[in-house]
């Protein structure tokens, strides 16, 4: 089985999502390298090609880790973009899929200093790059918490924790079903 860390950019799902394999002797991948992977390409040169693009490499990169867990009796836990729900493609795989979602939720304020800090290094990232990215990034916040919430198994309220404190909370939750199962296999 798959865990899946959903929420906005830099909640914390790729640090804390590395924490929580650990914890459950699974694998950890992230969604964004994973499409990279694959294509060649990083994820902000494959929106900037065009959202079609960007959402058909997400749902493929998705089904891939999605058929190789099938495969295997080891489990994993895999940090979605932020934008995911936005990918109908990617949403109907996670919705058939055999997964537990969950949503780390973090204030719009937190998420919005945590973009800002990130772009001081990196840049905003392009679907950021507006006129008024704040006002934009507040409106997708807003929109994308209430898909989140309504999809997530579990929602984590993340801000202010640090990532082995999220990744402790979430063990405690599914911990017990995957120590079950890893004692079967031993």
């Amino acid at each position: 089985m798959l865990i899946i860390l959903t929420g906005p950019k830099h909640a914390g799902k790729s640090t804390a999502g590395t924490l929580l394999a650990r914890r459950l002797a699974g694998t950890f991948t992230d969604l964004d390298g994973a499409m990279e992977a694959e294509t060649g390409k990083t994820p902000r040169a494959l929106y900037r090609e065009g959202i079609q693009i960007f959402h058909a490499a997400e749902a493929r990169a998705l089904a891939a880790i999605m058929d190789r867990a099938q495969g295997t009796e080891k489990d994993g836990v895999v940090a979605a973009g932020g934008g995911v729900c936005d990918n109908p493609a990617a949403m109907a795989l996670l919705e058939k899929g055999a997964v537990f979602i969950v949503y780390l939720a973090v204030s719009p304020e937190t998420a919005w200093e945590r973009i800002k800090k990130s772009a001081e290094k990196d840049g905003l990232p392009p679907f950021l790059d507006t006129e008024n990215p704040e006002a934009v990034h507040r409106a997708l916040h807003e929109r994308r918490s209430k898909a989140y919430r309504c999809r997530a198994a579990l929602t984590v309220e993340a801000g202010g924790k640090s990532p082995d404190d999220i990744a402790a909370e979430i063990f405690r939750t599914v911990g017990n079903r995957y120590a079950a199962r890893a004692e079967k296999r031993a």
